[in-house]
Formats: structure tokens, C-alpha cells, sequence
């Protein structure tokens, strides 16, 4: 069972999540917050597995919730809802360790499965939208340092490899051809890839590598 805090400034669109994961066996609602301050603090209290986050809301918006639930250690996961895929709100909260983001209109067994992909340590970011995302990170000018990188120095080649391969927003599956390796083999070395740098999930690991310098933009993007 996945428990999930609710929070949006919408009554009747709490209301609409309420059923939808109220009807689903899989899923319980332990809270419902209307801004972030409730809900930096509901997830303190109630430590569900995951925030389903609006960005958008009076007061404390949903950048600075989650950047104050991650930031207080808490084993809760956001994920965030938006309404457009490249929202600047929904690239901010993911830069403040948000574990992805969805769009408000995906259809109901997307929304569930995104819960159960965070719920379980992975990222709910399709890889063109990480593409996506990554051409953002680069148009604003994040500037990455010269300095060896101290996350990135007990990798092995391999590893860099399949973190260079991640950057890029390859599945499992295309780097799995790509290093003709084992789709099993791929998802332990991102495994280890993610302990190793200290990422939360594979979008952070994606602007570790990016920050780091390892990771460019390809030609073309």
C-alpha cells in the first residue's frame, strides 16, 4: 500500500485525486493540504511514501514545499503536477529534488503508475521530456566547474559511461544496446551509479552529471 498526500489549492481537484487513489487498492490518502506550508508540515506528521505536489499556490508554492520536505530528510517522494511539460515551475521543483513531474491532464493509470515508479525510487520523467529538460538546464546558463567533481571520482569507467548514457535520457533498454550489455546488467550499474554520487533518483543524477561537466549537449539539440 502507497500513502499519498494531496496537495493543491483546488478543493475539487483534491477531491478528483481523493477518488481516483481512494478507489484504487494499491493506494491510500493519509492528507489533503490546500499550500506548502501544510504540506512541509503534513509530511513531517504523516510521512506518507508520496507528495503529489502542485506547483502553483499562495504563500509557499510548490518549489519551495519541496525543496523544505527534501531538505528535512524526509523519506517522502514528490511528485509534481503541472500544466504544461516545461513549466519553469515544474523544471524549479525538480531542481529542489522533486522525483519528477506529470502533466495535470495525463490519464488516471499514468497518474497511478508515476506514483508507484516514485513510490519505488524511480523517476517519473519520460526520457524526450529529459532531453527537454536538459536543453532548459543548458539555456540558462548553470555553469559547471573545471575542478574534478569529488561525486563523481569513485565511478569506474564503466560507470561513467552509463551515467553519460543517462544524462542523455536513454532507457535501460537503449543502453542496454548501446554498451551491448544486459538491460539486468544496466539497471545494476545504475544502481550502483546512484549510491556512488549520492542521487536521489536518476533525474538527479542527471543534473549531478550535468553540473559536473560530464554531460553535453549533443549537436542538434
Amino acid at each position: 500500500m502507497t500513502t499519498v498526500l494531496i496537495v493543491d489549492d483546488q478543493p475539487l481537484q483534491r477531491f478528483g485525486f481523493r477518488m481516483l487513489l481512494d478507489s484504487n487498492p494499491d493506494t491510500s490518502v493519509v492528507g489533503e493540504a490546500g499550500h506548502g506550508a501544510e504540506a512541509v508540515r503534513q509530511a513531517a506528521e504523516l510521512r506518507p511514501d508520496v507528495v503529489l505536489m502542485d506547483i502553483r499556490m499562495p504563500g509557499m508554492d510548490g518549489i519551495e514545499a519541496t525543496r523544505r520536505i527534501i531538505a528535512a530528510g524526509s523519506r517522502s517522494r514528490v511528485l509534481v503536477l503541472t500544466t504544461f511539460d516545461l513549466d519553469e515551475y515544474a523544471y524549479g521543483a525538480l531542481r529542489a529534488g522533486a522525483s519528477g513531474f506529470l502533466l495535470k491532464d495525463a490519464q488516471p493509470e499514468e497518474l497511478l503508475a508515476g506514483i508507484r515508479a516514485v513510490a519505488a525510487g524511480d523517476a517519473v520523467v519520460a526520457p524526450a521530456l529529459t532531453r527537454r529538460l536538459l536543453d532548459t538546464f543548458i539555456e540558462r546558463g548553470v555553469t559547471t566547474t573545471a575542478e574534478p567533481d569529488l561525486r563523481l571520482a569513485a565511478l569506474t569507467e564503466r560507470e561513467r559511461e552509463v551515467l553519460q548514457a543517462v544524462a542523455r535520457g536513454l532507457t535501460n533498454g537503449e543502453i542496454a544496446e548501446l554498451l551491448v550489455l544486459s538491460e539486468s546488467t544496466i539497471k545494476t550499474h545504475v544502481s550502483r551509479v546512484l549510491a556512488k554520487i549520492g542521487a536521489r533518483d536518476r533525474v538527479h543524477a542527471v543534473i549531478i552529471a550535468y553540473e559536473a561537466g560530464l554531460a553535453r549537449p549533443e549537436p542538434g539539440q
